[in-house]
């Protein structure tokens, strides 16, 4: 029950903050509820369709999709107040990160797949969202950049699959290791922790 509330709350500041991007790319109305879908949605569909988990997510529940237009659509509307909350959606984006990861190792881990996999399946449904939104908004996704995100992801995956394996109990091993993917999060936008970067320049002269 709290994982789900979770959820919701995460495809909720997903779509909000997914929709202050497509408003800086000036989409309509439409463009804004798309983007915010696909931001929310995105990452669990993806694995979905690749590990051919069916129904979808927000085919099986449309409420997602209500909540997600929902925010993206009031976000629009309070726009010049969305500045004053970036901390918060920095926090919520953190809380996302970490819950959209346990949610995609749940599902792979239920279709018996193999260890790597689940632990992809969970950075896929954690992180591809915001892949898809960079893309489709022409710019260069953040996760192949210097954040440390995906780095986050996995490691959330690999301490709650590590967690469960070794007999600890299911909520003890999701809340232990949401808890230490969040602060490493926090952490690394606290101080700037980044991954390194290959930097590659040809010189002809």
């Amino acid at each position: 029950m709290l994982l789900h509330i979770a959820y919701l709350i995460a495809i909720a500041a997903e779509a909000m903050t997914a929709a202050l991007v497509a408003g800086r790319r000036n989409m309509d109305w439409l463009g804004v509820c798309v983007i915010a879908c696909i931001t929310a949605l995105g990452g669990g569909t993806l694995r979905d369709v690749l590990l051919g988990h069916h129904p979808l997510g927000w085919v099986e529940h449309p409420i997602y999709l209500g909540v997600t237009i929902g925010a993206a659509l009031l976000t629009a509307l309070v726009a010049p107040v969305m500045r004053k909350l970036r901390t918060a959606f920095l926090l919520l984006d953190a809380l996302g990160l970490v819950v959209f990861t346990i949610i995609g190792c749940n599902v792979a881990s239920s279709m018996q797949l193999p260890f790597f996999i689940v632990l992809i399946s969970g950075m896929i449904t954690g992180t591809f969202g915001g892949v898809l939104r960079d893309l489709l908004c022409g710019q260069i996704p953040l996760l192949f950049q210097k954040e440390l995100y995906a780095t986050v992801s996995l490691l959330t995956g690999l301490l709650y699959v590590l967690a469960q394996r070794s007999g600890l109990a299911h909520d003890l091993a999701m809340f232990g290791a949401m808890a230490i993917g969040f602060t490493v999060r926090v952490l690394a936008i606290r101080y700037h922790w980044e991954m390194p970067k290959f930097v590659y320049k040809e010189d002809w002269d």
